[in-house]
């Protein structure tokens, strides 16, 4: 069974930060990039970024370019996101995804459709 499962969600102030942890199983690891999304209230899904499990390649939103940073640990089939100067305007439900590798990362892997598979989601609340 696939399963991307998040943690590290949480409440902090503004300014402050989180790491987010992505958890995949159930499929081969290196055979996919895994990417970040978020979606708040009446929004739609943004991609944030995304990296590749074969070559490190990594993309970002401008949104959050400079601030967050993504990292793979490929034994441990786990990517992260540290988010760093968080504001309230980060405040969103965090999903990670699982994109197949043949895409190169880039503004092509920000698009939530191209990913097979998702995560449940965890909650981000920056408050300000």
């Amino acid at each position: 069974e696939v399963q991307l499962v998040e943690s590290g969600g949480g409440l902090v102030q503004a300014g402050g930060s989180l790491r987010l942890s992505c958890a995949a199983s159930g499929f081969t690891f290196d055979d996919y990039h895994i990417g970040w999304f978020r979606q708040a209230p009446g929004k739609e899904r943004e991609g944030i970024s995304c990296i590749s499990s074969s070559d490190g390649s990594t993309v970002y939103a401008d949104s959050v370019k400079g601030r967050f940073t993504i990292a793979s640990d490929n034994a441990k089939s786990t990517v992260y996101l540290q988010m760093n100067s968080l504001k309230p305007e980060d405040t969103a439900v965090y999903y990670c995804a699982a994109a197949p590798v043949w895409i190169v990362v880039g503004s092509l892997t920000m698009i939530p459709s191209i990913y097979d598979y998702w995560g449940q989601g965890a909650q981000v609340t920056v408050s300000s």
